[in-house]
This record gives C-alpha cells, sequence and structure tokens, in this order.
C-alpha cells in the first residue's frame, strides 16, 4: 500500500498540454477511473486561473485518460482522513471541489469537456458546468451518492433541476443512468460524436484555436462536423418522462415512491422496479436532502447552489444529525457489499426539522467557516443545449 501511495505521488494526476489557442487539462489517474483529489484540484485550479488570464490561451479541453471520464470524488481517501483525523479534512477537500466547479461554471473562455465513458458526481460537477460537453456511446452518468450516505452534489441541485420536469428528481433520488444518446436529448450534453471520432474532432478543434478564430459559432461548427445522430433505446427512461413526471411531481420523497409502487402493480417496467429498489434501499435522510435542495435549487443560481450544498455536506461530515456517511463508507467502500444500518431506515422517520438542519449555519464550531465563493461575471459563453 504504501508503494503504491508513493507511486501515486511522484505520478502526474492531472496532464497539462499547451498547443498553439489550445490548453488541454486531462485527468490521468487511469486506473482509479479517475477519481478526483485535493491535489487535483489545487492544479486544476491553478492551470485554469493561469489560461484564463492568458490572451494566448483562446480554447480549454477537458478530458479524461482510461475508460472512464471521471467516476466522482476519492471519498474513501476522504473517509479515511476523517476517521482518523477530523470531519473539516472532509470540507477541506469539497471547499477546493466546488471552487473549481465555480471556476469552470463561470469561465471567460470556452470550455470544451470530452466525456468518452463513466461520469459520476464530482466528474459530472467538472464537466456538465462547461460550454460544451461532448459525450459518445460509451458514456455512462450516473449521480448514486445516497448509496453511501451523501446527496448529489457538486453542482446537482443546479443543473439536475434544470432538465426537462421532473427527470432531475428521478435522477438523483434513484441514482438511474443516462447513456450518451439520453444526456443528449435532455440536455445534460451538447454533442453526440463516435469514439473513433473523437480525435479526428480533437484534431480539427486544435486548428481551429490556431487560427485565432475561435468564437461560440466556430466551435459548434467543427464539432458539428463530427456529430453522429443520437438514437434512444427501445427501452429508455426518457421515452417513459411523463410516467416520470406523475411519480416525481408529488410533494414528497414519501409520495413519490408510494406512487411508484402503485404504478408497480400494474406495470413491472424495469425503470419502475429499480427506482424502488433504489429508493428503498439508500439513505433516506440523503433522499430528503437532496429533494429540498433540487426543489429550491431551480430558483438559484449556480452559485446559490453550490453554497447550500457546502452547507449540508458539512453537517453531513461532523455528524449534526446522524452517522449515514460514515455507515454507508465502511459498508460500501471498506468491507464492501455489505447493507448499511441507515438511522433513522426509512423516510417516514426523516422529519422536516432533521432535514432543515442540514440547511443551518454551523454552529459552536471554530472549524467550520461559510464557502465564500468569489464574484465572477457571468460566463460570455453559453452552450447550446436544452438546459
Amino acid at each position: 500500500m504504501a508503494t503504491s501511495l508513493i507511486k501515486e505521488q511522484n505520478d502526474q494526476v492531472v496532464l497539462f498540454e499547451d498547443k498553439k489557442g489550445v490548453r488541454k487539462v486531462i485527468l490521468n489517474r487511469p486506473k482509479q477511473l479517475n477519481c478526483l483529489t485535493y491535489e487535483m484540484f489545487c492544479q486544476m485550479l491553478k492551470k485554469l486561473g493561469d489560461y484564463e488570464e492568458d490572451p494566448n490561451t483562446r480554447l480549454v479541453i477537458l478530458k479524461g485518460n482510461g475508460r472512464a471520464f471521471c467516476a466522482g470524488g476519492d471519498v474513501k481517501s476522504v473517509l479515511s482522513f476523517m476517521t482518523t483525523g477530523h470531519w473539516s479534512f472532509g470540507a477541506s477537500f469539497y471547499r477546493k471541489q466546488l471552487n473549481l466547479d465555480y471556476k469552470i461554471g463561470t469561465y471567460k473562455k470556452p470550455v470544451v469537456s470530452i466525456i468518452d465513458g463513466i461520469v459520476m458526481g464530482g466528474g459530472a460537477g467538472l464537466s456538465l458546468n462547461s460550454t460544451f460537453r461532448i459525450v459518445t456511446e460509451n458514456t455512462v452518468f450516473a449521480m448514486p451518492e445516497a448509496a453511501i450516505g451523501l446527496f448529489p452534489d457538486c453542482s446537482a441541485s443546479h443543473f439536475l433541476s434544470r432538465l426537462p420536469g421532473f427527470l432531475g428528481e428521478y435522477l438523483g433520488l434513484t441514482g438511474s443512468r443516462l447513456d450518451g444518446a439520453e444526456m443528449v436529448k435532455c440536455g445534460l450534453a451538447t454533442h453526440f460524436v463516435l469514439s473513433k471520432d473523437l480525435a479526428s474532432m480533437e484534431n480539427a478543434l486544435d486548428s481551429l484555436a490556431a487560427s485565432g478564430s475561435v468564437d461560440l459559432s466556430s466551435i459548434s461548427k467543427t464539432i458539428h462536423k463530427f456529430v453522429h445522430g443520437p438514437h434512444l433505446k427501445k427501452d429508455s427512461v426518457y421515452k417513459r418522462l411523463d410516467a416520470i413526471n406523475e411519480c416525481f411531481s408529488k410533494d414528497t420523497a414519501e409520495e413519490m415512491l408510494s406512487s411508484l409502487e402503485e404504478l408497480a402493480a400494474k406495470n413491472e417496467e424495469k425503470w419502475i422496479v429499480h427506482a424502488i429498489k433504489s429508493m428503498t434501499s439508500v439513505s433516506p435522510t440523503s433522499l430528503k436532502i437532496f429533494l429540498r435542495l433540487i426543489r429550491e435549487g431551480r430558483m438559484l443560481n449556480l452559485k446559490e447552489c453550490l453554497v447550500r450544498e457546502f452547507r449540508a455536506s458539512c453537517h453531513i461530515l461532523r455528524r449534526t444529525v446522524n452517522n449515514d456517511f460514515y455507515e454507508g463508507g465502511r459498508a460500501l467502500l471498506v468491507e464492501k457489499g455489505r447493507q448499511p444500518q441507515w438511522m433513522p431506515s426509512k423516510l417516514d422517520l426523516v422529519s422536516d426539522e432533521m432535514v432543515g438542519k442540514y440547511f443551518c449555519e454551523v454552529d459552536n464550531d471554530d472549524d467550520w467557516e461559510p464557502l465564500h465563493l468569489p464574484p465572477r461575471p457571468a460566463p460570455a459563453y453559453f452552450a447550446p443545449s436544452r438546459l
């Protein structure tokens, strides 16, 4: 174990490539599915800050090595440090991560994320806040954090709340997956390109940046040359939006679950069975936190959503109400495959008063301070999508 840690410290966990007019940020932990570390946040924040002020940088490309773009934050390592140390380490990790998400979401220059593979949790926070979001036939998106006692975060209360109807509630409360075609259809992604064409597309973007003629329209036209029409599968959840809206438009998580169970009695489609199984096995507290975040997030901007997510996460890390995150991490990440013992164990046992505590400032704790995000103008570039 010590040898592998030393080796990773010596390896470059993020690669940075400079070409004429374009800068590339490449996540480089392929064996760990590019799970994000504190060091990676620091490196990317520093470089992105430099690129933003560099007049020779016209375009930034963000991608990952291996079969994943990024499967999220390195939660197991964070848990280890907090268990042997102090909860504030997790808060520092999360603060740095949300600052990075915010920088990308308000970046002064166009950012193209190439999402060729798994994208979950923190990986979604990085990529789905960028200007252009390229997906492929290999892309798999999900926000399964409630399974370990967290909630969909890293700006999920912002980007999921902008999806059609109540699809965002469905994805966040069930941890269900979308493929690349579904991401384009619902607006999470802007373009679908076959994996085999990515290198050619990237070369074309390099040439565009080198020419100096970079604007939103020219980037979009360049990417569009390689676009492949996405086709929804027969059993795609996107074709079930009416049923999803019927179930997930309810006011409470209990009503949503009840609506799903009523639907299952008439129709045993796979997505319904999965949704029920998920909502009855993950942390009930996490579901209720996320439901409040996404419902209120529809009326908030990116900065406001991130500040609220940080506050709720700090309460989880310091065990203000319960131990669910540490229990979920122990059962699923350390001991692996065990069923966590959530407290409370059922949705109807999680009161509004308990949920409200996650949205209050942390009192009487010198190790806590709120998330302060610097004022930044609205980005000059807006992605052409349904969001």
